[in-house]
């Protein structure tokens, strides 16, 4: 599924429908280069799912943990740049977390790719020239579980 986001003022209702599909499924791996958006359309979704806590990239601490003020459940913003081998994210425990059932999700998800479950979504960001974001998903579209 190919979802574009024309400009910044776009990016609540994109988070809204981005929540709206996922479904049952909980681990969103963010694909992108640097400055694409990323953080800032995960801070939407976050948003779009009752968050109310700051929410900001977690370069440094790896990993954030929010939770939901509407049902009190934690999402998790995990940003593996600094990461340089799988071994130190499995070392955080960050496979507790991806299989928790919360909503876990993932920048620079290429760095542990061995350590993501199978139904994890990847969703591939780009930028058109325009300044618009593609936002497009590889392995199923958004809104019909497999």
């Amino acid at each position: 599924m190919i979802r574009i986001v024309d400009n910044l003022h776009a990016i609540p209702l994109a988070a809204a429908e981005f929540v709206r599909d996922m479904g049952c499924r909980t681990v969103f791996a963010f694909h992108g280069e640097m400055g694409v958006g990323k953080t800032t359309f995960i801070k939407a979704v976050c948003e779009a799912l009752g968050v109310e806590d700051a929410v900001g990239s977690p370069t440094f601490a790896i990993v954030n943990e929010y939770r939901s003020a509407t049902t009190g459940d934690p999402v998790y913003h995990f940003d593996f740049y600094r990461i340089h081998r799988p071994d130190e994210a499995r070392d955080i425990g960050v496979e507790d977390y991806f299989y928790s059932g919360a909503p876990c999700f993932i920048e620079w998800p290429e760095k542990v790719t061995t350590l993501l479950p199978a139904d994890t979504v990847h969703v591939c960001m780009t930028e058109e020239a325009s300044g618009a974001r593609i936002l497009e998903t590889d392995n199923f579209p958004l809104g019909n579980p497999s």
